[in-house]
Formats: C-alpha cells, structure tokens, sequence
C-alpha cells in the first residue's frame, strides 16, 4: 500500500461513492435516494464526456448483523447474502449504472483492510488499550452526554450502553489539528456550510482515540487483525476503507486513474466518522483525502427520520413496481432540496407524476410528435431554444443542487409547452415551428437524461438522435416522425394502493376498510345490493416479487365469471399450501385495480382481530361449488 503519486492525471474524472449499506435490514428508500443522486451525478458527469468511477456496496459486519442472523436461524454470512442481493436487485431496477458494487465480505476488501491496519499498527498509530463509553448499537457510534436526551440516542430512542473492555485505539486526537486546517481551508470540503461549521465546532471541542477493535469471544462477525488473533476489527477501518478497496478492486491502473473522489454522498448521521475517522485513517496510510462530502437530508415520516431500526420505511421495489423507476427518480430528486430534510409520501409522488411528468413533458412530447408525424417539420435555425438556461442547469449540477437544475429544464418545459398553445400548428401546420419543438424536445430530454433515463432514452430512439451534451445545441437531423407511445400514464388518487409497505405508520382505525370507507358511516340498503358476493376455490396460491404482505391467488368462480387473479394481504397468516384447495368469499363487481403491477380482480372476505394480529377467511360452512352466490 503505496503513497499514491500526485502527479497530475490525464483527461478528466470523476469519482462519485455512496456510503455502504448496512445488511441488517432490507433497502429502503433512504439509501435508495442516496443512490439515485449519485447515479444522476455519474450520469451527468459522463454526459459530460468525463471517465467515470461510481461505487455503491454494502457493509456486511458487525454487532447488528451478527444479531440479526442469530435471530433468523441463518449463518452470518448466508443472511448477508441474502440482503446484499436485494440492495442489487433494487438498484437494477432503478437504474442505477454504478461502476462496482463493493462487498466489505469481498476477501479481496478484508486483505485490504488488513494491510491498512498493520501500516498503521507500525507507525504507533494503533495501540492496544481501554475504552469506555456510551455506545448505541444502532448507530455504531459512541455518543457524549451532550448528545443524549433524557438519556436516549435521539436517533433510535433507546438508551446507550456503557462499555469497558481491552480494544485496539486508533490515535484519532494526534489528528486533530491537521483536520481542522484541512477543513477550514476548504482542501477537505465539507458541503453544504452549516455542516462544515458543525464539524469544526466538533473537532474543536476536541477529538478522543477510537476503538477499532471488539474481543472475537464477544463478537466474531469480522475481519480478524493481522497483529491480534483474539480480536476483530470494529466498524471504521473495515466500512470506511471500502472507497479505497471497491475502487482498487477493478485494477491498479483504475485506481491510480481515479483517486481521490471527487464527492461522497451520505447523510448527516454518519457525517461526523467520514470528517474525522475517515480522512485521519487515510492521512496515517499517506493517501491523498477525497475532494468532498455532501450531505443530505433526512426523510421523514410524521416528523421522525426514517430508518430501518426504528421500522418506519418505504420499500423502493414496492415503488418501482407501481409507479415504474423513472417516476420515483424523478420525485425524489425533484421533491426534495439535496442538502436538506424533506417529507415523502405516495400522494406528492403521484401529484408530481400527473402534474409534471403527465401534464407537462409526456403531453408536450404526445403533442408535437403527433403533429410532427402528421404535417412533418421543416429545419430551422431554433430560436426557442435560446430560451434554455443552459449555463444555469450546468451550475446548479455542479453545485449539487438537483431540485434546482430540475426546475429550471421544467421551466424550459412550461416555455415550449405555451409556444404550442401560442403558435397553435394544429390550425397552421406550421413546419417550422414543429420543428422548434422538435428540436427542443431533444434538449430537454438530454438534459433530463441522468434523472429519468428510461424516458430520454424512448425519446432519443423516435427522434433518432444520440444523448450526449454536445447535440443539445447541435440542430437535430431527421427523418420521418412518429408520434410517441405514451410516457406516463395518469394516475388517479384514489388508485394508491393502501396495501403499502410502511411499517408502524399510524392509521386512524376507523378508516381501515380500503381506506376508503368509515366503520360509522352508514350506506342505503340499495347501495349494499349493489355487491355481488360469489363462493370461489383457490386454484393457485403464488409470491409476489418484492411483496411481503401480498399473495397472488388464482380463484375459480365457476363457469359463468371463469378464474380470477386476485392480490391479497394474507402472506403472514396463510402458507400458500394450505390455500390451495380453499374456498372464499369473493366481492367479483369491484372495478380492477392495480397492485404491484399486477391487476387484482376482485376481493375476498375476511374476519379481522382490532389488533390485526389475526385474520380468517370466510368460508361457505360446507362445500359449495365454485360460482355460487352469496346472498
């Protein structure tokens, strides 16, 4: 492990990393965001023309996860594998187009993280000794009094443990000067201000060793040090180093190419580790520290973070799979100012997609093509497009404010949209101007290109022309155009599925019933006559990908209504061998509605406890046949 050479690199770069995901947990949608915007950052730098290195991954060791498989009956290592595959499945269908996804089980992460601690061992910066102090398992992290309240980590809202056992130090405080100037000049840039001012005031009041090792009696998930048998490193040498291993891991030639990263995305919870731990373990191996740290916001769900210890999360494949990946990339980039704390929920996401994506860029692209298609275009010096803030959304993306970079190109969006309304070509046929839009349309979906990638991509393929940054002001050649598929489609309100995956989110009881609804409300008898209940037999009982609450079941209701699909929330209660064979109550003139992109055809009857602990199906007391009414 070599001091990196600093001479300067030919042709630009950009290295962009997101923190590792801890497998304690499946994803959810706060480390989906983190990635997101990487991935747009990635994407826009290549648009750019830049080489470019994009690292996700997961971290795989550790008290919490030793836990966790315990209590699933699993192996460490066959629970971390399990998860890490969904962290992959979930960014395949975002689309996220990372470089590596590093491992910290990779044994090539665990020789690295070796080396570095007997480098550091060797310079004394490593001694073996005590420590003591408040540490919350939820965050890995010990705290100080002053981050208590009422003696609780505000975070996971539990109380801290006092530990004192034999561990390995790192010398963090010989540090601690060296920080501070790096910092305040800004060589270690810390974004936005207000956090980099925190960290100033926090190394200021003074920084304490670290503990960078467990007793492998007490916890053996970990990579064993290379000077002590009888311990295991703890946490920061083995996560942190990821940025060095995942990128070196793809060739020496790579690394020397990217290093040091240009930003590294995280959120504030683990801001303090990556000012101080971070660049303190790179200073002591004599590498060059990473060029900056952003840090985000929180999400939050009734005012509380949101995150996996505390329960409160959204699944993103839940999202993807109904509302499809470039309309949860677009609304999380869109909704939320990056840098700072936002609130999420499925009616702003379907409010943006409608009024947004729907209303705005899939009718003004509906619009022009199919005019375009009709009465063809005529090339023209486009003077619409001067109405383009380009060099704006450059700066916006080079400041790393996405929120803004998207409101100016949706700007531009409103501009082209009223040029239609004004110029009316449907009344003139005029060419020239269809050509305008044409043209426009191609800037804009270059220009969104790293945010909803799928969509720019379907518009680059109908007007033939390829997404680099360079033909956003290069005037499109063309053939024939036809008009395009529908984007995105419109989704009502009141079609959100209720059978999301938010854990202990607070309903009102009384509006449980589809939420739609109330137990007190009282309906007409000729309301009431208006269902129709059939008797149906469970053909087929199957998962649904990504689902952990939905079954599908394919239900016979006799000759006259045939076999219907139908998605129930009885995975918990019900093996899928045991409902096979099983007869139901099905409600069969309920108007369709999607779930997980699937159609369900119906509704079936069940017998719900107040505390929904348990739940059973309704069924004829002696065999009926499939199709009879329930009356």
């Amino acid at each position: 492990m070599a001091k990196i050479n600093k001479t300067k690199k030919a042709g630009k770069k950009f290295y962009v990393t997101t923190p590792i995901y801890y497998t304690n947990a499946s994803i959810h949608i706060g480390g989906a965001y983190t990635t997101i915007a990487a991935d747009v950052l990635a994407r826009w730098h290549r648009l750019l023309g830049e080489d470019v290195f994009f690292l996700t991954g997961t971290d795989e060791h550790g008290q919490k996860i030793q836990e966790a498989a315990e209590k699933e009956g699993l192996k460490p290592k066959e629970f971390v594998d399990k998860i890490a595959n969904e962290f992959k499945e979930a960014f395949k269908i975002l689309n996220i187009s990372n470089n590596n996804f590093i491992r910290t089980t990779d044994k090539y992460h665990e020789e690295e993280v070796k080396n570095l601690l007997n480098i550091l061992f060797k310079k004394k910066l490593i001694y073996k000794g005590f420590y003591e102090s408040y540490y919350c398992v939820g965050c890995e992290q010990y705290l100080t009094d002053s981050d208590l309240v009422d003696g609780k980590c505000p975070l996971h809202n539990r109380e801290p443990e006092l530990k004192k056992e034999e561990a390995y130090m790192f010398k963090l405080s010989s540090f601690q000067d060296k920080l501070l100037k790096l910092i305040k000049t800004g060589e270690y840039n810390i974004l936005p201000e207000i956090k980099r001012k925190e960290i100033i005031n926090f190394i200021e009041s003074g920084l304490r060793d670290v503990s960078i090792s467990r007793l492998k009696e007490k916890i053996s998930w970990g990579i064993e040090l290379p000077f002590d048998n009888k311990h295991c490193a703890w946490v920061w040498p083995d996560a942190l180093w990821n940025y060095v291993s995942g990128l070196r891991q793809k060739g020496k030639a790579n690394f020397e190419k990217f290093w040091p990263a240009d930003v590294q995305l995280m959120a504030r919870d683990i801001l303090r580790v990556h000012a101080t731990i971070w660049p303190a373990l790179l200073l002591g191996a004599c590498y060059e520290l990473p060029k900056t740290l952003f840090v985000h916001g929180y999400f939050t769900i009734g005012g509380k973070k949101m995150s996996k210890s505390l329960g409160n999360v959204i699944s993103p494949i839940y999202l993807v799979n109904t509302y499809g990946a470039d309309s949860v990339r677009y609304y999380l980039m869109r909704n939320l100012s990056f840098g700072n704390d936002g609130d999420v929920s499925e009616h702003s996401l379907v409010e943006r997609h409608n009024s947004e994506l729907a209303d705005k860029l899939g009718n003004l692209v509906s619009r022009v093509t199919a005019l375009a298609e009709k009465y063809s275009i005529e090339k023209i010096d486009n003077k619409l497009l001067k109405k383009l803030k380009l060099k704006e959304i450059e700066k916006y993306m080079q400041n790393y404010e996405l929120d803004k970079a998207l409101n100016e190109i949706f700007a531009f969006i409103d501009v082209c949209n009223e040029y239609v309304q004004n110029k009316k070509p449907w009344e003139t046929h005029d060419k020239k101007v269809l050509y305008e839009l044409i043209d426009s349309i191609k800037a804009i979906s270059i220009l969104l290109s790293p945010f909803i990638p799928e969509t720019s991509e379907k518009i680059a393929k109908i007007l033939g022309f390829e997404i680099k940054f360079e033909n956003i002001e290069k005037q499109l050649t063309y053939g024939k155009i036809e008009k395009a598929e529908i984007l995105f489609k419109k989704i009502e309100i009141g079609e959100i599925n209720q059978d999301r995956e938010i854990e202990k989110q607070k309903i009102n009881k009384s509006e449980k019933i589809e939420g739609i609804i109330k137990m007190s409300e009282i309906i007409k008898y000729d309301d009431f006559k208006k269902v129709e209940l059939k008797v149906g037999t469970i053909k087929k009982a199957e998962d649904i990908e990504g689902a952990d609450k939905l079954l599908k079941l394919e239900v016979d209701l006799g000759k006259e209504t045939g076999k219907r699909t139908i998605c129930a929330g009885i995975k918990k209660y019900y093996k899928k061998e045991d409902l096979v064979g099983k007869q139901i109550v099905v409600v069969v003139n309920l108007e369709p509605r999607k779930m997980r992109g699937l159609e369900s055809q119906g509704m079936l009857l069940a017998a719900v406890s107040d505390d929904e602990s348990k739940v059973i199906l309704l069924s004829p007391d002696k065999k009926a046949e499939s199709g009879w009414k329930v009356q």
